[in-house]
């Protein structure tokens, strides 16, 4: 999206959140980075670690997750929008299945940022090991 476009309407917010999750699950990078700006920056505020670049070190980071988890699953979301401000909370549980089939539970929050329709801040607060090094 460019400036020209209106703002993100809640269910909008909401529906790109859970499509930028989905695709995380599915391991699909493409779609994955087709959410976020390409100036974006991405932290992991629980571990101190931040990435910027879509292109580049935001695809280094799931394109590692990906190789990391056999399986990846995001769920039972509890959102929380600001339209005004182009920003959405999102607290979630995920689930990460090792490649011998060990299965890694955690309770997150992710914090959003947009601008033109895309994520250009994310925090990432997590418990557990940091699943994004």
């Amino acid at each position: 999206m460019n400036a020209s476009h209106s703002p993100l309407t809640a269910p909008a917010l909401v529906e790109l959140a859970e499509r930028y999750f989905a695709a995380v699950d599915r391991h699909d990078v493409p779609a994955v980075l087709a959410c976020f700006a390409p100036d974006a920056r991405f932290s992991i505020a629980t571990y101190s670690t931040l990435y910027e670049g879509r292109d580049t070190q935001l695809r280094a980071m799931f394109e590692r997750l990906n190789e990391r988890y056999a399986q990846v699953w995001h769920g039972h979301f509890d959102h929380v929008v600001d339209v005004a401000k182009q920003r959405i909370a999102s607290r979630f549980e995920v689930e990460n299945i090792t490649h011998d089939g060990q299965k890694l539970l955690k309770n997150n929050c992710n914090f959003f940022r947009l601008q033109d329709g895309l994520f250009v801040e994310v925090f990432v607060y997590m418990s557990g090991d940091n699943s994004l090094r």
